[in-house]
């Protein structure tokens, strides 16, 4: 099951397509492209756990 919803992802590679110019024949790079930066962002904004003392 993927990680991300296929909406949120295909609306990530559509902004990242539109920001290198619209090139053709590359949806599978951008779809690629936003599922690895959807990852990062995600690793960076999940809240760190603070072990009790």
């Amino acid at each position: 099951m993927p990680k991300y919803p296929e909406e949120q992802i295909r609306n990530y590679a559509h902004q990242v397509w539109e920001k290198a110019g619209c090139p053709e024949g590359k949806s599978d790079d951008f779809w690629r492209q936003a599922e690895i930066e959807l990852d990062a962002e995600g690793e960076t904004n999940e809240p760190t756990t603070v072990p009790l003392l």
